[in-house]
């Protein structure tokens, strides 16, 4: 499992089953990894990950949830929906009020393994 910190709230998700997913639960056995993730689009809170893992990029939709690995380099939590060329990394268990848990502007998300 994988746990995402933001502020006072702790969110859970699901890795997916692919090899990016897999290089990212390895990054998180070295420690959590906090990252700076500020608002794109309007649905989406995006950061520089500070690692280089594998893509797996597929034409999808994203949901509300989905963790996604954006050029190699690059972490995003999608609170809304956009379709595009991604790689998903893992998907929160339950995404209710996911845009408010995230807050507005730059915050500090950290990734850990649950």
């Amino acid at each position: 499992m994988l746990k995402i910190t933001v502020g006072d709230y702790e969110l859970s998700a699901v890795f997916e089953d692919n090899s990016s997913a897999e290089e990212f639960r390895e990054l998180l056995a070295q420690g959590p990894v906090t990252v700076e993730m500020e608002d794109y689009g309007g649905f989406e809170k995006v950061g520089a990950l500070g690692a280089t893992l594998t893509r797996n990029d597929t034409q999808i939709t994203t949901e509300p949830g989905d963790v996604i690995l954006y050029q190699g380099n690059q972490i995003t939590i999608y609170y809304g929906t956009n379709t595009w060329s991604f790689t998903r990394l893992a998907r929160i268990d339950n995404s209710t009020g996911l845009q408010e848990k995230l807050g507005d502007g730059t915050v500090a998300v950290t990734f850990s393994l649950a």
